[in-house]
């Protein structure tokens, strides 16, 4: 017998979100994501968000975290949890920025590039799992809505930060996928 909650069949819907039933659906797809992303995961030692950073790290090389935290929109302190949790488990290190003694950079670990194969593999089975169902077609098509609602709320974000005064950042880690 375990703890775990049965699997949902569906997140559970507000009816104070009836006037906008896509984004209701989308809140809900990116719930159902990042439980199957943490599934996924589990085995790795990571946390949704983790792989991110690590995937980051493979393509753009050691960065600085007050870069990382900009990248994944979240603030410094959030970032520092972030890397110091990847660190804990031994797969990114933080070394002195040889232009700037007083900044670190972070980067990849041996046992972190290692993860490479597994966690592109996980991603690989991420996409099934969402989509596998759907024509390649259906795909295709899915994936231009959804690169066109993401450019939507670009361009919304983007119109809002150019009206609205800076804020003080939040606290949450990287979002997951």
């Amino acid at each position: 017998m375990t703890n775990d909650p049965a699997p949902p069949d569906r997140v559970p819907s507000s009816t104070a979100a009836s006037g906008g039933p896509i984004s209701d659906s989308l809140v809900r797809v990116t719930r159902l994501h990042i439980m199957r992303i943490r599934q996924l995961l589990q085995g790795l030692g990571l946390h949704p968000g983790h792989e991110l950073l690590l995937m980051h790290l493979w393509d753009a090389g050691p960065q600085r975290q007050a870069d990382l935290a900009a990248v994944f929109d979240t603030d410094s302190a959030s970032m520092s949890r972030t890397v110091q949790r990847v660190e804990r488990a031994g797969f990114v290190r933080r070394r002195p920025d040889p232009n700037d003694g007083r900044v670190a950079l972070v980067e990849s670990t041996p046992a972190g590039l290692a993860l490479r194969d597994r966690i592109e593999r996980l991603w690989t089975e991420l996409e099934n799992d969402t989509v596998g169902e759907l024509s390649p077609a259906k795909q295709r098509e899915l994936l231009r809505g959804l690169q066109s609602l993401e450019a939507s709320l670009s361009k919304a974000i983007t119109a809002h930060n150019a009206l609205a005064p800076p804020t003080i950042g939040t606290d949450h880690e990287p979002r997951p996928g």
